[in-house]
């Protein structure tokens, strides 16, 4: 992959780049638990299904294969598929919304982080949509199905007026589903 990446490309590398909300030293960490959470079952580079508004595109995702130091410092499986999580969606909920991280949402929003266009500040939460976020180590396409079930109900139970959409990363079955609640702009 080259620096710049290809159109083809979910980009896990350089997060904090693109995402104001992310500082580099945490989107660092999220990508190398996302490559621990995909080195699991596969070898780079790989497939990932990205499903969204009923379209299913297909992107290539480049991952480091994590030495034994990485793969220890990321040896929580649940901490793992989480952290990872948050680096895959992001970069999906980028490539395929057209959104950034700008900050982290707050306990009992019903969401993880805030998301919005390029160039938005946090302090605008109006213009901005929560975005809920899972992972699932291993399993099936219905259970990312499933879960998302789950994550769209928890996102609309959340204390917050704000537009929401939620996305499960499947690590096993190299999926990810995003779906949108309300309006999104």
């Amino acid at each position: 992959m080259t620096e710049q990446g290809d159109a083809n490309d979910l980009r896990l590398d350089g997060l904090h780049e693109r995402h104001p909300g992310l500082t580099q030293a945490l989107g660092q960490s999220y990508t190398e638990a996302a490559s621990v959470c995909l080195s699991r079952h596969h070898q780079p580079p790989v497939t990932v299904s990205l499903r969204h508004a009923g379209n299913d595109e297909r992107r290539v995702v480049s991952f480091a294969v994590p030495d034994a130091r990485v793969r220890n410092a990321h040896a929580n499986e649940t901490d793992a598929t989480e952290a990872g999580a948050y680096a895959v969606s992001l970069a999906a909920v980028e490539a395929v919304v057209g959104l950034v991280a700008v900050g982290r949402a707050e306990t009992l929003t019903g969401a993880d982080w805030y998301v919005a266009r390029d160039g938005t500040e946090i302090e605008d939460l109006e213009s901005c949509i929560r975005l809920e976020v899972s992972g699932i180590n291993a399993g099936t396409s219905g259970d990312v199905r499933r879960r998302l079930v789950e994550k769209v109900a928890q996102a609309a139970r959340g204390k917050s007026n704000l537009p929401a959409m939620a996305a499960v990363v499947g690590f096993k079955v190299l999926e990810v589903a995003i779906y949108p609640l309300g309006e999104q702009g």
